[in-house]
């Protein structure tokens, strides 16, 4: 088995939906062509989170924050953790109900979504934030395959 793993920061301008699908295939580059395994996204954060959704309708994007926002309103009497302000603890509502990490199959070096799918990162706070995501690779190499990054990977059994 082979892996590496790298850290990718997102700045994101307040509450909403952004695509990282970009960002994660410039990090599937660093996989051989011809291996298979997994990528493995973690978010570092408690008021954002990582999701799978659809990419070809912007309106289902609408509707999952239309949904997701009657749910768990900003500011419900209900909350007693307001540290932050009114939309903080729906903020953590929100990713406690949703994905702090994904696992994406990895094909013959690719990302292996479907012809509708893309990754989200999903800020849940109205303020601009800086995300940070780590990001593992772990997989089998064909062999005689070779990465352009080779020397940064790491051999277990």
């Amino acid at each position: 088995m082979n892996s590496f793993s790298t850290t990718l920061e997102f700045r994101t301008p307040g509450r909403g939906l952004y695509s990282i699908e970009e960002r994660l295939r410039e990090v599937t580059k660093r996989v051989p062509s011809g291996a298979t395994g997994t990528l493995t996204l973690w978010i570092r954060h408690t008021s954002a989170s990582l999701i799978v959704s659809e990419n070809a309708d912007p309106d289902v994007l609408t509707d999952l924050e239309t949904v997701i926002a009657q749910l768990l309103p900003d500011g419900d009497p209900r909350y007693t953790h307001r540290l932050e302000g009114p939309d903080d603890m729906a903020a953590h509502l929100r990713s406690v109900l949703t994905q702090t990490s994904l696992v994406i199959p990895v094909v013959r070096g690719k990302l292996d979504l479907g012809q509708w799918q893309t990754i989200y990162l999903w800020e849940h706070r109205y303020a601009s934030h800086r995300r940070t995501v780590s990001v593992v690779w772990l997989g089998a190499v064909p062999s005689g395959a070779v990465s352009t990054h080779e020397r940064e990977w790491s051999h277990s059994l």
